[in-house]
This record gives C-alpha cells, structure tokens and sequence, in this order.
C-alpha cells in the first residue's frame, strides 16, 4: 500500500512541469483458478498482481505508465518520466488528501481465501459428472473452471482525493465439445458474481449449468443450416443482450462520442430508438457481476439512463473524455489493473423490460429466427454496423419455436435496429461476461428480456427461408 504521505509528494513531483491532473492508481491482486479437463484436474493456479499506474492530464492530453517498483525512487522516476511531456509551469500543489468513501453494496460474507481447493474442485466435479452421466459418444472434450480474485485498490488525485476499494469476486465455467462426421460444435455456460461461493452452490446448480452446456452443443450438431434474408427476429432474454453491448452499447462511451467516432455523436435529446425501448448502465446493482461502488477515477458508481422512451437521454462518460463534451464524469471510468490507462466501460447495461409476455412475442411472430445466444462478432462503432453469430437459434413457425439451425448471423446497424424493436418482453435477466477494449478486460453484465426486431438480415447456407 503507497502512504497518503508518499502518495503526495509523488502527485506534486507528477504537476511539477504544468500538468492540470494528476493521479496514482495502486493495485494488488491475487488470482486462484483450477481446471478440470475429461475428468481430470489438469491445472491449478495462483497469481499475485502488485504495481501502480500514474497518469497525468493537461487539457485533452493524457499521459500514463506504469510500474511494479513501489518504492519511492521507483514512483518517482516514474513520475519525472511522465511529465517531461510537459514544460510549463506548475498549475497545482497539493497539500493533504481526502479520503472519499462510498457504502459496499458488494459484500462477500465468506471469503474466498476461506474456501480450500478441494472444496472447489468438489464444486466443479458435479457438473463434470453431469455431463458424464450423458454418456454421449459425440462429446469428445468437457472442461470445467472456476476462478476467483480478490482485488485491493487505492486512488490518489490531484483533486485532493483519496480511496479505497475491495473486491471479490468469482465464476464458474463449462466448455462442452462436440463432434461427428458433419462437424463440430461447442456448448458454454459461464455464471460469475460478485458473492461468496454459496452463488455457487445453492443459487447456480453446476449440474444444471455443465448439462445445459452439453445438451446446447449436441443440439447445435444435429441442426441444419439456417436460412438467409431478411426477416423478424426474436433474441431471448440474458444473453441476448450482448447484440445490444456491443453494437450499441459501445458506441454510447465518451471514448467514442467525444471524439466525433459514434453512431451516436451529436444525438443528445433525439430518437434513436423505438418509443418502446428503455437502455440502462447501472454500476450500482447490489452484487452485481460488473457493479462499482467508486470508479477507477474516484466518481462515485451510478445508474445511468442511456435511453428513455427511446431517446438518448445520456452517455457513458469518464473524466478525461468528458473534457471534450464539456462534461464531468458519471461513474463510468474502468480499466483491467494498474498496467492499462482507464476510460469509460460498461457495467452492468441492459434493456429494460416491457409489457409483452415471452410467449406472446413468440405467438406474434409468423415465421422468423429465435436467437438464443450469441457465440462472437464484430461492431464498428463509428458507423454501427455489426455481425454476430448465433450459438443457438430456431426457426419460428405460426408463432412456435420450430427447428434448431446452425450457422445464423445477424448482420445490421445498431442505430437501424435500436429503431425496429417491436415488441420488449417483461423477463429482464442479466448474464456475466468479460468486456475487451482499449483499457482492458473487465467484467460486464449484458442483459435484456425478449424482444423482437421486426425484420434484419440473417446470413445463413440453408437457403431461403419458407
């Protein structure tokens, strides 16, 4: 841990040369994991992560580096490395630090530290004997993880600020392959919190999770390839929301908004969705897989309407962009660890629910595509466009789910679609993830009920849908 004393000796060395901010982010980590492949344990890991990152601002300019050398000369040289990027005169000095500090709406009760290996590898054993149990000749790899981390962290500004924040968290993970003549597919199911390891064994069901990654992929192997055109869409609930992350998600952060890159820059206050759609980034969920209580600049954690009515109503927006908008940050500001710059991130974004019944969705819809999850894609959010691939669809047929298929990709633009949302179900459910971008990878929730795209274009080898 770096001293309020060292912490501000090093900020007045960092604005010596005329820098506006300045700020030191202190981390230490410590990462257990273990893995069990065809039965059998075949790694066990721990690693322990220690260093600082410094960063300093003038205007729209920013400057970071990183170390792992805490010392002072370490920190020092360091600091004198960083602002020989600037040659002006001193603008701040600081006198004392203020420690900020916010309620932890994300206790763990039990520590993980309290949990011996053999408790976990027991835990992950009933899901691997569940997909034993199929005895099913196509299923030729099955893994089963679980990881957990236990993450301290301070920050120091040049605001006069301090805090502290400390964190566990935890997810449990299968990975079911599955081969035949025809091919081969993979089934993944992988929950995570921000609990103790009770998530996991009363609220998860490991058994139910390993099986219903199993039975997705044999599902998937037996299907026939989708079909191509454009057509209505239905996307369930959980982890159908990450078409919404990614492709609008995205491009509603200050990294991109501020600087002209967005689908969505200069759209404040205007309609950019259906009337129906309510969009939500919420840090604050109790326990939540991707919530903050203070963020990786010292805002507090918050829940933030993107969307209301269909109107964009607000961004994602952290300090340094926010310069640009002429705006101050929201909470939205995160980064992997000390070794990555911090920007505005995702928490825990979602559409919010509606008043249509699933089922009734489904009744609604003549003949369409039913995406279930998705399995990767791509989005560029400066224009929108998108392709993701679905890793379980069916066909809908007089408004019943018909045929699994294979193969299924959407292809649009996230503004178009946001615009062809028909009908949003009232079954909201969130589903963890790890969210990759310039500062990293941190952990994200995607969510969504189940809702209808009136008609996108699905790519797809089977032909024409009839």
């Amino acid at each position: 841990m770096i001293s309020k004393k060292l912490a501000i000796e090093v900020l007045n060395e960092m604005l010596s040369t005329g820098a506006d901010y300045a700020e030191i982010f202190y981390e230490e980590s410590t990462g257990k994991g273990l893995t069990i492949e065809n039965g059998k344990v075949s790694s066990s890991s721990c690693g322990i992560t220690s260093g600082a990152g410094l960063r300093l601002l003038k205007e729209n300019q920013t400057v970071y580096g990183f170390t792992s050398d805490l010392s002072k000369k370490g920190l020092m040289d360091l600091a004198n490395s960083l602002n020989k990027s600037f040659n002006s005169k001193r603008l701040l000095t600081i006198s004392d630090l203020v420690q900020i500090k916010a309620a932890n709406r994300n206790p763990v009760k039990n520590s993980y530290k309290n949990i011996s290996t053999q408790d976990k590898i027991g835990l992950i054993r009933e899901g691997i004997e569940e997909i034993e149990s199929l005895k099913d000749p196509r299923i030729v790899r099955y893994i089963g993880s679980f990881a957990d981390n236990h993450r301290f962290v301070a920050v120091f500004n040049s605001k006069g600020k301090w805090f502290k924040r400390d964190t566990e968290f935890a997810r449990m993970a299968y990975s079911v392959v599955v081969a035949n003549e025809k091919g081969m597919e993979t089934g993944f199911e992988g929950p995570g919190c921000q609990e103790d390891i009770s998530f996991f064994k009363s609220k998860v069901q490991p058994r139910k999770i390993a099986r219903k990654a199993a039975e997705t992929a044999l599902l998937m192997l037996t299907a026939k390839e989708c079909p191509s055109g454009k057509m209505p869409v239905v996307i369930g609930n959980g982890w159908g929301g990450v078409l919404f992350h990614e492709a609008c998600g995205h491009p509603l952060e200050a990294s991109a908004v501020s600087k002209g890159l967005s689908c969505f820059s200069g759209k404040e206050g205007e309609m950019i969705a259906s009337p129906i759609v309510t969009a939500v980034d919420d840090s604050t969920i109790p326990n939540g897989w991707g919530s903050i209580d203070i963020d990786d600049e010292g805002n507090l954690g918050t829940k933030r309407v993107l969307i209301k009515d269909g109107k964009l109503v607000n961004f994602m927006i952290d300090d340094f962009n926010g310069r640009r908008m002429n705006r101050e940050g929201n909470g939205s500001c995160r980064r992997q660890n000390y070794k990555f710059c911090p920007t505005s991130r995702m928490s825990n974004t979602y559409i919010a629910n509606g008043k249509s019944k699933p089922e009734d969705i489904i009744k609604a819809t003549k003949l369409g595509l039913y995406a279930v999850s998705f399995n990767g894609g791509s989005v560029d959010p400066t224009t929108g466009e998108f392709n993701f691939g679905c890793s379980e669809a069916y066909i809908i047929r007089d408004g019943k789910i018909a045929e699994p298929v294979k193969g299924a990709t959407l292809i649009g633009k996230g503004e178009e679609i946001l615009k062809k949302i028909d009908m949003i179900g009232n079954d909201l459910a969130l589903a963890q993830g790890m969210c990759g971008a310039a500062s990293g990878s941190i952990r994200t929730n995607v969510g969504q009920p189940t809702l209808r795209i009136s008609e996108i274009l699905v790519g797809g080898r089977g032909g024409e849908l009839k």
